[in-house]
């Protein structure tokens, strides 16, 4: 059993920053991949943020977030971060943090929901102009 606790969200107003934790807890060793998704209000989809792979560290980002996010690991600690900085508004959405075990993931499909088996209960980010 794996079990993925976020902290960090919050509000903030357009141009500042936020830093999401997510700590994990129970058979964390099983995870190959961990990362955050995100989904707006009214937005049936979840969309993948940013990724990590757990054992050599490679990371995906997507487009609307380069150069402006950042996830981190601390293995030590079993626990990820995505530090965000120039947030805009279209950054508010709910924030999940997410593991999966599966293993040769690259670019899209390490980004891709479906490939994520475990999940946090999400935390509100929350950005005004």
């Amino acid at each position: 059993q794996v079990q993925l606790v976020e902290s960090g969200g919050g509000s903030v107003q357009a141009g500042g920053s936020l830093r999401l934790s997510c700590a994990g807890y129970g058979y964390t060793s099983s995870i190959t991949y961990m990362g955050w998704f995100r989904q707006a209000p009214g937005n049936k989809d979840r969309e993948g943020v940013a990724t990590i792979y757990t054992s050599g560290g490679r990371t995906y980002y997507a487009d609307s977030v380069k150069g402006r996010f950042t996830i981190s690991r601390d293995n030590a600690k079993n626990t990820l971060y995505l530090q965000m900085n120039s947030l805009k508004p279209e950054d508010t959405a709910m924030y999940y943090c997410a593991g999966s075990y599966r293993l040769g993931l690259t670019g899209g499909d390490a980004l891709g929901r479906h490939e994520y088996n475990y999940w946090g209960q999400g935390t509100q980010v929350t950005v005004s102009s």
